[in-house]
């Protein structure tokens, strides 16, 4: 490999390419790992433009030196930078509706029944229960609500 690099040359635009490869990756994939290996390779790039005379040793070691250090740092930051959504279930429409009370319009039997919410029909999993009672949603499945008799209180 050493032969085939001293033949061709490791210059600033090798890796210039290689870093712009590294951030179409990024683009592909579902995490930023990507993004710091192309930011790596960018930067091993200015370095070699400012001083051509680095051997491929060195160029490499830069380059893995930078990955490492930039991939550490980078978990390191955006761990600490996590926030809580002010709504969490934003795109989870089925647990937005969990703690509220529905009337059956279908009876439960053998464990499944439906729930009118809106205009959209929902499956519900719960007790046997008839058609007409109050139920309340205590969790979801997919798109199956998990369900409670609601209790009656005396007036």
């Amino acid at each position: 490999m050493s032969f085939l690099l001293g033949l061709f040359g490791l210059s600033y635009w090798v890796w210039l390419f290689i870093g712009m490869v590294l951030l179409a990756f990024e683009l592909l994939a579902p995490f930023t790992f990507f993004l710091w290996l192309g930011a790596s390779a960018l930067i091993t790039a200015l370095i070699l433009f400012v001083m051509p005379e680095t051997t491929w040793q060195a160029q490499f070691l830069i380059f893995s030196a930078l990955s490492v250090t930039s991939i550490i740092l980078s978990r390191r930051f955006l761990v600490n930078r996590q926030t809580e959504s002010e709504v969490p279930n934003l795109n989870r429409r089925a647990e937005q509706y969990v703690g509220r009370v529905f009337t059956l319009s279908q009876n439960i039997e053998q464990g499944e029944g439906k729930i009118k919410v809106d205009d959209t029909h929902w499956k519900v999993s719960g007790p046997r229960l008839e058609k007409g009672a109050e139920v309340r949603i205590t969790g979801a499945d997919g798109s199956v609500f998990t369900v409670e008799a609601v209790e009656e209180t005396p007036e």
